[in-house]
């Protein structure tokens, strides 16, 4: 793992967005990371339905999803709103 990139143990449901939401850090810079509801439902082979199933699913997939994070972060593969978004 690249020790440039830390992740805090903080995640939150955006519903705007249904998704997670969870700040990486790199350099001093905060950047937020996005895992949508449908990509937490197809990494976990079940329906996630609601935000407490989303949370609690993203609390099961954290490291794999915050390995998903790094190398999009190393990448640079930022969406339009300056977001990396963790899908497949």
């Amino acid at each position: 793992m690249n020790q440039s990139i830390l992740f805090p143990d903080i995640q939150s449901w955006d519903e705007a967005l249904q998704a997670v939401v969870f700040p990486a850090q790199q350099s001093g810079a905060l950047i937020q990371c996005v895992v949508p509801l449908t990509e937490l439902s197809r990494l976990s082979g079940r329906v996630v339905e609601d935000s407490q199933q989303a949370l609690d699913t993203f609390a099961e997939l954290r490291f794999d999803l915050e390995e998903s994070a790094e190398a999009l972060i190393e990448d640079e593969a930022f969406n339009q709103y300056g977001q990396i978004e963790v899908v497949s």
